[in-house]
């Protein structure tokens, strides 16, 4: 399962260590942009008094990273995975287990924040690769499985003290959804914000049009120095994220291996499906979703997406024989960005 999730390239991204702002007087749009949860952040809004919210943004993201980032021992998910007692998760990790839990109920299995031991073990989590071979295999999906955890009465309960929680391919997009909000109480109705490739946008950017934003075309590039964009969309009120197979691999023995392992079979996927976009109402379906779509593959994934009430629209890219193509819903052809 994807854990990290391959960025979109927005127009301009300017990277940096630090939060700033820098307002334009005449629009009174305010650009935020820093670094959480491993990745870049870009934030995009207008306010008619101009006034920053970076301290409440940063705050927030403070408050996720405590409570749901494998990378700190001292968060709740690290506690929850060493089975401390007094690890007991907050509001926001609730939130993420129940909709979770529903998502890999929907997919039936194919989004699975339980997948987290296989991931390491393939050598794409934060623990040393593992010489891998079927009976390790085997072994390690006894306890993978989203039924094996439930929550009660604000208490996660796990069937297997081994099981191992990992929520990366969900947490930036509910983080999105979550700025988001923070935003919206605020009164504002124009806005963008970008974490790590997971979007969600309102109303129209500074020059009065619905947001640009590009996805990436599917070559690989794990240092991501030479990013071409495979399309432009034109969007407004729509959250979207994006996963992918082609940044985040290693080759050994003439075999390549990506992130996105199957939680079912315990292995990388081996489909000709690249990168699925997602495109919803909420940037944490978004994102789970695409991550589903990943284990999936092409034909499952459009059929899903199809049956699927809340999700918007998909852009797919695969590869056949004949070169990459693209499969995209109808709803999305007027919102492609048509240039000379």
């Amino acid at each position: 399962m994807n854990l990290k999730k391959l960025s979109f390239v927005l127009s301009v991204i300017l990277i940096g260590l630090f939060s700033s702002c820098k307002t334009n007087p005449s629009s009174k749009y305010l650009f935020l942009e820093g670094f959480t949860q491993g990745t870049t952040y870009h934030i995009t809004y207008e306010d008619k008094q101009s006034i920053s919210y970076s301290v409440e943004i940063n705050r927030l993201f403070q408050e996720i990273d405590s409570s749901m980032s494998i990378y700190r021992k001292n968060s709740i998910i690290s506690g929850v995975n060493s089975n401390n007692p007094a690890a007991v998760p907050d509001d926001y990790f609730l939130n993420v287990i129940y909709r979770s839990r529903e998502i890999s109920k929907e997919t039936s299995g194919a989004f699975d924040i339980t997948v987290g031991p296989l991931v390491n073990a393939w050598g794409f989590g934060y623990s040393d690769r593992m010489k891998i071979n079927p009976k390790v295999v085997d072994s390690l999906l006894g306890f993978v499985g989203y039924e094996l955890i439930t929550a009660e009465h604000g208490l996660l309960i796990k069937a297997d003290p081994r099981i191992q929680l990992d929520v990366n391919a969900i947490a930036k997009g509910y983080t999105v959804d979550l700025v988001s909000d923070l935003l919206e109480s605020k009164g504002i109705e124009n806005y963008m914000v970008e974490i790590g490739g997971e979007v969600r946008v309102k109303g129209y950017n500074p020059k009065g049009e619905f947001w640009r934003i590009g996805v990436d075309k599917p070559i690989d590039d794990p240092a991501a120095s030479d990013r071409q964009l495979q399309a432009i969309l034109n969007l407004t009120d729509i959250a979207m994220a994006t996963s992918g197979n082609y940044r985040r691999f290693y080759v050994e023995d003439g075999m390549k291996y990506s992130h996105t392992i199957d939680p079912q079979t315990g292995y990388p996927v081996d489909h000709n499906l690249l990168s699925a976009t997602v495109f919803t109402d909420s940037c944490m379906d978004a994102d789970a979703y695409a991550t589903a779509f990943m284990v999936m593959g092409l034909e499952k994934s459009i059929e899903f997406a199809r049956k699927h009430p809340r999700i918007a629209g998909i852009y797919l890219i695969y590869y056949t024989k004949e070169g990459l193509r693209t499969f995209m819903t109808e709803e999305l052809v007027d919102w492609l960005d048509v240039q000379d």
